[in-house]
């Protein structure tokens, strides 16, 4: 019987729906809970989809649940996250009528005792020096006392970063005490009447009315600055053990807190070395993510933080050892992952639309792999109509037409 999974997102993440094809195509039936105008939306993957508020995210979440009934449960972005552990919480706290949710979220997420180390930053750090593997030191600043003497100690440039944020956007690289200050002021303090009615308005998201009406505040930690390349690593596990991995170091970005646009394939030890040990240290379950910097000296991986969730390589079915999808779809159903087929032999891969953003004369959308979902046309042209900087020109021309327009190169 082909197992149910329910991916849960909040965010309007391209590559979610990128992933929910992947798993459908690894032999599992997908469902979604996923705000109004979501791009999976758009795709045939999904056989039932609820709506998520983000008023009301927890109870959304539960009212999912128990309508798709799933075997198993993905969170698509950080804040969905946070919704299962506080969904788990509230549901431990209730007699027996809430055991079968949280022992659901349980089987998918991993150990609950590892839900608090995924949000804070300096305790994720600190524990993986206990498992000796490389980290910059990292402390968490309570207040501009701690962080002048975090500067006096540490030196600068460094790196400021609040918890509970995700997408680059709670990360700064400061390079001096004032720039630490100002940074630490700005990613404590809880998001403006401004940037909430924006994302209301114009966006149709919630998801910052919360924190602004309790006017909580960010943890932020210091952390010391690793200068070279950035590298990521996804990995599919279950209690504690890596089922399959995919390491990649970056290539290119659209801008310094953006997600990639280019990655090339590697097999580093370190990073491999330092997954294994914090998924059997956390015993943790389904996908997660590393984000580490390889020193521009040494070559050194330096192991910065973690996603308890799929980054965007998640859906890329690269091989044996290398296919995330065949891989959980197995763990779900108790099966072996059978014979995989690589998307490509190319170890360069160029996300769509990131790098065609841009750089639309990019030379790496001619030598990689143009990873193009040109299988959902739907997908395609409700992603282009994202991004800013196409909304006016497809606002004047047909969709279809505008696709036949676009003269994507083709792999």
């Amino acid at each position: 019987m082909k197992p149910t999974v329910l991916v849960a997102t909040t965010l309007r993440w391209f590559s979610t729906a990128r992933l929910m094809m992947a798993l459908t195509d690894a032999g599992c039936i997908v469902k979604a809970v996923c705000t109004a105008d979501h791009p999976l939306r758009t795709t045939s993957v999904a056989q039932e989809i609820y709506e998520y508020s983000g008023l009301y995210p927890v109870e959304s979440f539960a009212k999912a649940i128990e309508r798709a009934k799933p075997d198993f449960i993905i969170p698509g972005d950080d804040l969905a996250v946070q919704h299962l552990h506080d969904l788990y919480n509230l549901e431990r706290s209730k007699s027996s009528d809430g055991e079968s949710i949280s022992a659901l979220i349980e089987r998918s997420l991993g150990d609950p005792k590892s839900f608090p180390i995924v949000y804070s930053r300096a305790d994720f750090i600190h524990l993986a020096e206990e498992e000796g593997i490389r980290t910059p030191k990292t402390q968490m600043i309570a207040n501009i006392r701690e962080l002048r003497e975090w500067g006096a100690q540490m030196g600068y440039p460094a790196v400021i970063k609040a918890n509970g944020t995700w997408g680059g956007e709670g990360v700064r690289v400061v390079r001096s005490q004032r720039e630490a200050e100002r940074a630490f002021r700005r990613l404590r303090k809880p998001p403006i009447a401004a940037r909430v009615a924006k994302r209301v308005l114009l966006d149709r998201d919630t998801t910052l009315v919360w924190p602004f009406l309790t006017r909580r505040q960010n943890v932020v930690n210091a952390q010391a600055y690793v200068g070279g390349r950035e590298a990521t690593t996804l990995v599919v596990c279950s209690k504690g053990t890596v089922l399959a991995a995919l390491h990649f170091e970056v290539l290119c970005k659209q801008s310094s807190n953006a997600p990639a646009s280019v990655v090339r394939l590697i097999e580093d030890p370190d990073m491999i070395s330092a997954a294994e040990k914090m998924v059997r240290r956390l015993n943790l379950t389904g996908f997660v993510g590393f984000d580490f910097m390889l020193e521009a000296q040494t070559g050194n991986a330096y192991l910065i933080e973690i996603n308890s969730r799929p980054t965007q390589v998640g859906h890329l079915r690269l091989g044996p050892g290398r296919d995330l999808p065949a891989a959980m779809h197995a763990a779900m159903s108790g099966g072996v992952v059978g014979e995989t087929t690589k998307v490509t032999e190319n170890d360069t891969i160029v996300f769509f639309p990131q790098e065609w953003l841009r750089n639309p004369i990019s030379p790496f959308l001619q030598s990689g792999y143009h990873d193009v979902p040109w299988e959902e046309p739907a997908l395609l042209r409700a992603c282009l109509r994202k991004q800013r900087n196409w909304r006016s020109w497809f606002s004047q021309k047909e969709p279809s037409k505008a696709f036949l327009e676009a003269r994507l190169p083709r792999p």
